[in-house]
């Protein structure tokens, strides 16, 4: 990347950057990271991790970047499960929701006033879960069946790990959809609706902020369709060929978020 460049990404005031495949892949912290942090907080800049992972609470992506030598406040995390919490209580306050997912999701429901209900909830809610079963699935199913609104905590078919890629929320959601004729609303990144979200809370507007990302089909599409600057790192899912497969392109490229401070 050239000189230019890389001033009119260090001029941006408001940096929207993703975790998984940027920040981390598991428990490994990827190039870069620690002094892309320590250069955020040196030039004052505002910064959100908005996250379309589901597990885990704010709280929790604390605390694993901390294991990891990363000092943030809690306040900086931002998920799809606190996306779709917000969502569902803006539809329908104080509802009810059978929900397929980890603590980060379950939290998120509670804290905003919803039960869990599984004999006539108002919504089936899914997000990313290693606890996944085919009784989930068929209690969902008819759930859904029976009249409650099924809902995604991100469309990602599948996320990176340490040791390759792992199933995510839309393809978990599938089967739920291809047996009751129902399509799922997916509340996370490329939904404007959480990019929007994100500038509310770094009090920024898009022309002053950027959105870091290693996922053409979300994190980008997310930027361009909300008229953010958009920067892809090569430190996840996405890489140069990928690029070239879609219809769009990222207003930066770069190897790793490294590269900003260097």
């Amino acid at each position: 990347m050239n000189r230019k460049s890389l001033e009119q990404i260090q001029r941006k005031k408001g940096f929207i950057s993703d975790m998984d495949g940027v920040i981390y892949h598991g428990n490994k912290i990827l190039p870069g990271v620690k002094e892309f942090v320590a250069w955020l907080k040196k030039e004052r800049k505002k910064f959100l991790f908005l996250t379309n992972s589901s597990e885990r609470t704010p709280k929790e992506l604390h605390e694993k970047l901390s294991r990891m030598g990363i000092d943030v406040e809690k306040h900086v995390f931002y998920t799809s499960a606190l996306a779709t919490a917000q969502f569902l209580s803006s539809q329908k306050p104080r509802g009810t929701a059978f929900i397929i997912g980890e603590a980060g999701l379950i939290n998120a429901m509670y804290n905003v006033g919803y039960t869990m209900n599984n004999i006539d909830p108002d919504y089936v809610g899914g997000g990313d879960t290693r606890s996944y079963s085919y009784e989930k699935i068929e209690q969902a199913v008819n759930l859904v069946l029976r009249g409650a609104k099924l809902i995604g905590t991100n469309p990602d078919v599948s996320g990176p790990v340490e040791n390759g890629l792992a199933p995510s929320t839309k393809a978990l959601i599938a089967p739920i959809e291809l047996a009751t004729g129902r399509r799922a609303y997916f509340v996370g990144k490329p939904n404007p609706l959480m990019m929007r979200i994100a500038l509310k809370k770094l009090g920024c507007s898009r022309e002053e902020s950027i959105i870091i990302g290693d996922r053409m089909d979300t994190d980008i599409i997310a930027g361009i369709e909300s008229e953010i600057d958009t920067c892809l790192v090569l430190t996840g899912i996405s890489d140069k060929k990928t690029v070239n497969e879609f219809p769009y392109k990222p207003h930066f490229i770069l190897n790793d978020v490294g590269d900003i401070t260097r």
